[in-house]
């Protein structure tokens, strides 16, 4: 059934929908609506334009200084989009991007601030409502606008402009507009009854059978014009902190590929729905954002783009299905590489968490992408949906795919789930999972994300009994660390006047293999070139290392070297290696401390005589890793 409205000039639908301008010095907290997007001037950079916070800011903050800050705009403006969150106990201040923010105890509002692109589905307002009755634009000297909007006339050449009233404008647009007919357009959003697949513009939804009749009044709200009576009662409803129990970075890799099929891919968002519930999203607990993959992933927020489980169910509701095939592999290095980043929200000292869904089997490999993921901390998790049968497991492309992937092939890091009407079952197991911190371990820690190069002096002075006991010192050491090929990873040079690898980080990747090498390392005897050692070491162990292991070189020695160890010891330094020296007996103080990491009273030991090397080792451990934890996770 079609109904006549009246069609407004497209101008002046243009001028309702453009987005606002504020001046730098605008706060948050004079604002009053609770997402909007908002043109920035150029030269908000000024430290005159105070901002509280860093990522999440006080609504005392200027709303573009904070931007800038957060590193959406540069100082030449552009559009932003805020958003409205709870107010936060504490924010902190940092410099970034030319903006020093300042830090503040508590506030009783925040919000946050991302890329001026509206998101689909969701109507943002062409004027802001203000707490007072004077707006940015009275001070400028121009008419303050009131609950009750108006809309600016143009005026011509050497008149003055007058506040049309709104009312009057869409009359004039009625006398000037056309008689037409149109189909009920969809229902919005945020409908009751709207159905979860999109619908063409112009068509009447089928599924489920809507017959409300759209009312014209709603081009008003459409356009960001809200009654007097809402806005006199609109707040901003308390919201939760999140679960600091479960303080856990979240990404979801959902399946969007054609062969998942509109109803199995509602029943995915419902799971993801159920979940956000379950976890309580907050800035102190869990943050969780959504990936889409099928030929090519996608990311539909990330994680601090929903700060509470309200706004992220909401924006799960708005996913659409993306088709194409089910590229795991390719949507799991997208996480590795882009998703988990300071950008995106990634807050370093929680742990990452990768829940990827699948519909029977990925249709490209997985293994190398989840190998890489691991290395990288991320703990990833399989939630396997109507895995292939008997007769289909000839098109699996990848076989024992999930357990390639996941973290640990415990069982703990997998969910098959026999058909997609189960999948409700599994929200409590996973949510106890995920948050369950202590049994993540993919996390980077001190003691498994390192490669570890042993130096270790086998000159004469050091004799056969000395030598054993050096070797336990290393075994002592080696013990406390988390070995396996993506793990903390060990290697061992020997050296006197000449070097010899015995054996790099590839070839064990179990602590009883690495324990049982170091044992088996025989005395060489001879002169003391520590020098040419570090060089040797540098050029046939640290080569192989991989890109995202920490260095760490454990320089073991008994005396001075007869070469110079200043200039290989800063090569070493500037390729990023960590060296600790330990001197035993005859060493020289002042050698250990050129060859050691600055600061040297952190990465130099000495003691006296070689049975007190045990003693050492809680020590070495000890700096190793309040090093670590004082640098980003991630």
């Amino acid at each position: 059934m079609g109904i006549v409205v009246l069609t407004m000039k497209a101008s002046v639908i243009e001028m309702f929908l453009a987005v606002p301008q504020i001046n730098c010095d605008v706060r948050a907290g004079k604002i009053i609506n609770p997402e909007f997007i908002v043109k920035c001037p150029a030269g908000c950079q000024d430290p005159r334009y105070h901002v509280y916070g860093t990522d999440i800011y006080a609504s005392y903050s200027s709303v573009c200084g904070a931007a800038v800050h957060s590193g959406v705009l540069d100082n030449s403006g552009g559009k932003i989009l805020v958003r409205k969150v709870a107010g936060q106990s504490g924010y902190k201040g940092s410099y970034s991007n030319g903006v020093q923010s300042l830090s503040l105890p508590r506030w009783r509002e925040s919000f946050v601030v991302s890329e001026g692109k509206p998101q689909k589905g969701v109507t943002y307002p062409s004027f802001l409502t203000y707490s007072s009755s004077k707006s940015p634009a009275a001070k400028a000297g121009k008419c303050p606008r009131e609950t009750t909007k108006a809309y600016q006339s143009p005026s011509a050449p050497g008149t003055t402009a007058q506040p049309v009233p709104l009312m009057q404008v869409l009359g004039t647009a009625a006398a000037e507009g056309t008689h037409t007919t149109l189909s009920k357009p969809p229902p919005s959003a945020g409908s009751t009854t709207s159905s979860l697949r999109p619908q063409p513009v112009g068509q009447r939804s089928q599924e489920l059978g809507e017959t409300e009749l759209w009312k014209p009044g709603s081009v008003l709200l459409d356009a960001g014009f809200v009654p007097k009576k809402e806005l006199s009662t609109q707040s901003l409803e308390p919201v939760s902190q999140g679960d600091p129990s479960c303080k856990v970075d979240l990404s979801f890799l959902i399946d969007g590929s054609a062969s998942i099929g509109k109803r199995r891919f509602r029943i995915q968002k419902q799971f993801l729905a159920d979940v956000a519930q379950a976890l309580d999203i907050g800035p102190a607990g869990p943050l969780m954002g959504v990936v889409q993959y099928g030929d090519n992933p996608v990311t539909q927020f990330n994680l601090k783009t929903h700060m509470n489980s309200r706004d992220l169910k909401t924006a799960i509701e708005k996913i659409t299905q993306r088709g194409g095939l089910s590229n795991v592999g390719r949507a799991i290095s997208f996480v590795t590489q882009k998703f988990f980043s300071k950008s995106n929200g990634n807050r370093g000292g929680a742990p990452n968490v990768a829940v990827v869904m699948v519909d029977g089997w990925p249709t490209d490999k997985v293994e190398e992408a989840s190998r890489l993921a691991r290395e990288s901390g991320i703990n990833i998790f399989f939630i396997t949906m109507e895995g292939a049968s008997e007769n289909e497991k000839q098109y699996v492309l990848e076989p024992n795919f999930a357990n390639k992937a996941v973290c640990r092939t415990n069982g703990f890091y997998s969910l098959n789930v026999q058909n997609w009407f189960s999948l409700h079952k599994t929200v409590q197991p996973l949510v106890k999972r995920v948050c369950d911190t202590d049994r993540l371990a993919c996390s980077k820690t001190c003691l498994n994300s390192a490669d570890i190069g042993f130096i270790i002096d086998g000159s004469s002075s050091v004799g056969t009994g000395n030598f054993r006991t050096v070797l336990q010192f290393v075994a002592n050491l080696s013990k406390e660390f988390e070995i396996s090929d993506t793990d903390t990873r060990i290697g061992a040079v020997q050296y006197t006047y000449e070097q010899r690898l015995e054996f790099g980080f590839d070839v064990y990747s179990t602590k009883p293999d690495v324990l049982n090498a170091i044992k088996r390392v025989g005395y060489w005897s001879g002169g003391t070139s520590t020098g040419a050692a570090i060089n040797y070491a540098l050029e046939q162990l640290f080569k192989k290392s991989k890109p995202n292991k920490r260095k760490l070189m454990i320089l073991i020695t008994d005396g001075r070297s007869y070469d110079d160890v200043r200039i290989p010891a800063m090569v070493a330094h500037h390729k990023g290696v960590i060296i600790y020296a330990i001197g035993v007996a005859w060493a020289a103080q002042d050698e250990l401390e050129v060859i050691a990491t600055h600061p040297a009273r952190d990465h130099a030991f000495f003691v006296d005589e070689f049975d007190n090397l045990y003693k050492a080792v809680p020590k070495v451990i000890q700096n190793i890793c309040t090093e670590f934890n004082s640098q980003p996770r991630n």
